[in-house]
């Protein structure tokens, strides 16, 4: 006897940190665990190019998914960038509450600045958000991150050695 084909299709998947259900295709629930998704998150953010990336878990017949990656396209940067202006990057791990993550600031100046300046926004940045995620979830640290909480404040302090017209958290994710 031949095998009886098994059909295909939709179950939801929850997506608590932004409030959202969405659909993907598979023959049980139960083979969505550990799937990817990689939600666009441009018209929430009202221009702001941003990818944030999901890893769905099944628990007791129900698809939840939950972020891993919050990455700002380079196109939006690249847009941001003007003549006469400097930008600064940086590259770091960090350790929250529950995790270890992945940090890439990134800043641009509003007028040339000098190479010291430059160094002392970096250090200052990386120091702040260091001081910031240490007693925080990575959940919670995503959605401030989706809600401009934690560029907000940074810029701010950041501005005390030299104005920014960009403070922007490039990279986000979860290493461990």
């Amino acid at each position: 006897m031949a095998q009886a084909k098994r059909k295909q299709k939709f179950f939801d998947v929850e997506i608590p940190i932004l409030n959202k259900e969405t659909q993907l295709y598979a023959y049980d629930i139960e083979e969505l665990n550990g799937k990817t998704i990689t939600y666009d998150l441009t018209r929430i953010l009202r221009g702001k190019s941003v990818l944030l990336t999901l890893n769905v878990k099944v628990a007791d017949g129900k698809a939840n998914a939950y972020p891993k990656e919050f990455v700002v396209l380079p196109y939006f940067i690249r847009r941001m960038i003007r003549k006469g202006v400097n930008y600064v990057e940086d590259s770091f791990s960090a350790n929250t509450k529950d995790s270890e993550v992945i940090v890439k600031p990134f800043l641009i100046t509003r007028k040339k600045v000098s190479r010291e300046v430059m160094k002392a926004l970096r250090e200052k940045a990386r120091e702040e958000i260091i001081n910031y995620l240490k007693n925080k979830t990575s959940e919670a640290i995503f959605e401030e991150l989706i809600q401009n909480k934690m560029q907000k404040p940074l810029s701010l302090k950041l501005k005390k050695i030299y104005p920014l017209s960009l403070c922007e958290i490039r990279v986000f994710g979860i290493k461990k």
